[in-house]
Order: structure tokens, then sequence, then C-alpha cells
């Protein structure tokens, strides 16, 4: 099974992926991956104002995010329809659509995002998808206290602009209402999640 764990930044993504490993033993990968993809690389770079205007555009940033996914697409492939086996995602395709969304405004593109990723670069759709429902005041609060805490997490481009956030969480409530790409559930609770997995 493949879940996705999705939110805006600091939803508490990390600490819910964790402690669902933890009870269930389940393989984890979070995207984007940036000690591994140049693409993810690529656009972390952007993100923190190196690559010029390349933040500008909604679309170049989704391909390189859509790319590092791709790239590991047959370790994803394994879990698809594979029984007991079960990866958690911190962060999918949703992610890119619901970001995408609100940076522009434009409901097409969450269909452009998903031919891109599901169609175009053939990554398996989630068996489920979790929104964490965070209010975007306190997964602020928390983003900057993880920014003081490790100089390694410096809040980028995203990260800062709290407009940004606030569109973003709108965005993946319509998708979680639309059941977008799959089956989705609310919560904050890794409770509820294992027990919808392990029932």
């Amino acid at each position: 099974m493949i879940i996705a764990i999705e939110g805006i930044d600091g939803a508490g993504k990390n600490t819910l992926v964790t402690a669902i490993r933890k009870e269930i033993g389940a393989d984890v990968l979070a995207f984007p991956r940036y000690e591994t993809s140049i693409h993810a690389q690529l656009a972390q770079a952007a993100l923190h104002g190196e690559m010029g205007d390349l933040t500008e555009s909604p679309y170049a940033m989704a391909t390189l995010f859509a790319l590092d996914r791709h790239g590991a697409r047959e370790d994803l492939l394994a879990y698809a329809g594979a029984g007991d086996r079960v990866i958690l995602l911190d962060r999918y395709v949703a992610s890119n659509a619901a970001y995408s969304l609100a940076r522009t405004g434009d409901p097409a593109i969450v269909g452009w995002v998903r031919d891109l990723e599901f169609g175009r670069l053939g990554l398996p759709t989630p068996d489920l998808q979790v929104l964490l429902d965070t209010p975007p005041e306190v997964a602020e609060g928390r983003a900057k206290r993880r920014a003081q805490l490790d100089a390694t997490r410096a809040r980028d481009a995203y990260e800062r602009d709290g407009s940004l956030q606030e569109r973003t969480w709108q965005a993946y409530n319509q998708l979680a209402s639309a059941d977008w790409a799959g089956e989705w559930m609310v919560t904050s609770e890794a409770e509820e999640i294992i027990a919808r997995l392990t029932r």
C-alpha cells in the first residue's frame, strides 16, 4: 500500500509519519528528496533564491518536484498492490497540486499535475491520502521554531509566505473534499490512521 501524508509546511507530517512507522513498521520516503535527487536540489536552490526567476513559474517548479518523484518511481511501484507491504510518503503528488493551485488560482492546474505525474511520468496512485488538519497559524509557528532550532532548516520562499500557506491549506481541503486522485481522510491523529490501516 502507498499512504501519502499531506499538509502545509509545519503541519507535523514528519512527526506523524514517525509515529505510524513505529507502530506498524512501514517503510518511509520523504519528498522532496533533497539529498539524492538533482531535480529536488534544483528546486531547493530556486526556493532559496539561487536560480534567478525560476520560482516565478509554477509550472517549472511543479515539473522539478514531479521529476524528483519520477526518480523514485520503480521503488514506489514495488508497493502498488503489494498486500502487506506499506510505504508512508511524507508528501506526494497532491502537494504539487495544492501548491500549484494556491500559486495560480487556476483549478485547471490540478488536472495538469495529475496528468503529468500519474499519466506521463507513470507514478502509482496512492491507496490513501491523509491531510493533516493543522491550522495554518499553528503550522507557521512550528516552521519558525524548527528553523530557529536547526540552522539546516532555514525557511524557503514558500515557507515564509504566510498567504501562500493559507491558500495551500484551502487547496488541500478542496482536493480532499473531491477525493482527488483517490481516497482521502482528514485528521491529525496517528491512532486514527493506524486503526484504518490495521482494520
